[in-house]
C-alpha cells in the first residue's frame, strides 16, 4: 500500500515538474542556436560540414594557416583543424578525430600537416594515456562533428552560462579578440604596439625554456603521425610543413631539437610527401608573441606556402 501511495505521488509530482522541464529544454536549445565563432576557440570545429581538404596542427597552425587564401588559390575549400598544442599534439587522439572530422567519400583531397616539435613531444613524466594533455580535449569525448548547433559539445565542454552564448555573439558584439571562423581559422585581434608585443614574447619565451626542459620527443607521437599521414595518403596529397616563428622562439627549438628539420625530412622521403621548411624565415613574418604569427602575416605567410605546393603539383 505504502509503496503504491509512493509510486502515485511521484507520477503527480513529475507530472507537475514536467512543463518546467520541457521550458528549460527549449530555452536551451533555442539559447544553444546561437553558437558561433565568438562562443569559444573550438565550438565551430564542431559545427560545420566535414571537409575534404583539411590543415592539421597547433594553435600555430590554427593562426599562421588561412582556409580563405587557399581558396582563393586553389578554388576549392579548406577546413583548418588545428586547436592547440594541449589538444592537438600528434597522437591518437587527434587522428581519431579526424576520422570523424574528416568527408568520409574523400578521394583527391589536400592536406597540410603544420609540424614543430613540440606538436611531436611528451612531458618525459607522463606514464599512461590518461595523463596525456590531449586526454581531457574535447577531440577525445565529442563524436559529431557537422551539427548546427552542437548540443553535444556544448553540453560537454562549455562551462559558461548559456545565456553568454546568446549575449556575446557576434552578431550582438561583433568579433572577440580570438574569433574561429567557420572555416577553422583562429583570427586573433590584439595590440600590435611594440611594447605590447615585447611583453607577450618574453612571456612565451619564458613558457617554452620552461617547456624544454620537460618534454622530449615521443615514439608515440611519431608513430601516431605516421599513421596519419598514411591515412591521408589514401584520399589525397599530403603535405608537411614547419611554420617560423621569431627568433628567440626558433632558437629555443633548434637548441633543443637540432636534428629536427632531418627528421621531417627522413619522414617525407619515407612516405613519399612533400616537405616545406620555412623555419628560416624568421624574419619575413609579424607575431603576435613571438610564436603566432600576426594575421596579416598569416595571409601572405598561407599565400607563398600555395604557391610552393602550386610550383610542386598541380592540383585539379
Amino acid at each position: 500500500m505504502n509503496s503504491f501511495i509512493f509510486s502515485f505521488r511521484m507520477k503527480k509530482f513529475l507530472i507537475k515538474i514536467l512543463p518546467y522541464c520541457i521550458a528549460v529544454a527549449i530555452i536551451f536549445a533555442v539559447l544553444g542556436s546561437f553558437a558561433d565563432g565568438n562562443t569559444d576557440d573550438n565550438y565551430m570545429h564542431f559545427a560545420v560540414k566535414k571537409p575534404q581538404n583539411i590543415i592539421l596542427g597547433d594553435s600555430r597552425g590554427s593562426q599562421s594557416v588561412v582556409p580563405g587564401v587557399l581558396k582563393n588559390k586553389f578554388s576549392r575549400e579548406f577546413d583548418n583543424f588545428s586547436l592547440n598544442i594541449v589538444q592537438s599534439p600528434y597522437g591518437q587522439v587527434y587522428f581519431s578525430a579526424l576520422k570523424r572530422k574528416l568527408d568520409p567519400e574523400t578521394k583527391d583531397g589536400v592536406f597540410i600537416l603544420t609540424v614543430n616539435p613540440w606538436s611531436l613531444s611528451l612531458d618525459k613524466n607522463v606514464r599512461n594515456f590518461k595523463e596525456y594533455p590531449e586526454y581531457h580535449s574535447p577531440l577525445n569525448d565529442v563524436y559529431t562533428y557537422d551539427r548546427a548547433p552542437n548540443y553535444e559539445y556544448l553540453l560537454k565542454h562549455y562551462t559558461r552560462s548559456w545565456f553568454k552564448i546568446y549575449t556575446e555573439r557576434e552578431a550582438a558584439v561583433g568579433k572577440s579578440n580570438s574569433f574561429l571562423h567557420e572555416d577553422g581559422w583562429m583570427e586573433i585581434n590584439v595590440d600590435m604596439n611594440q611594447d605590447s608585443v615585447q611583453a607577450r614574447t618574453r612571456q612565451k619565451v619564458i613558457f617554452y625554456e620552461k617547456i624544454a626542459n620537460q618534454v622530449e620527443l615521443s615514439n608515440d607521437r611519431l608513430r601516431a603521425f605516421d599513421e596519419i599521414i598514411n591515412y591521408l595518403r589514401t584520399k589525397g596529397t599530403v603535405y608537411l610543413v614547419r611554420i617560423p616563428t621569431s627568433r628567440n622562439i626558433m632558437a629555443i627549438e633548434n637548441k633543443k631539437y637540432p636534428h629536427f628539420n632531418k627528421l621531417l625530412q627522413d619522414i617525407s622521403h619515407k612516405q613519399n610527401v612533400k616537405f616545406f621548411d620555412f623555419s628560416n624565415n624568421t624574419d619575413d613574418y609579424r607575431y603576435t608573441d613571438g610564436n603566432h604569427m600576426y594575421k596579416e602575416s598569416g595571409k601572405i605567410f598561407t599565400s607563398r606556402l600555395a604557391d610552393s605546393i602550386r610550383a610542386g603539383k598541380t592540383l585539379k
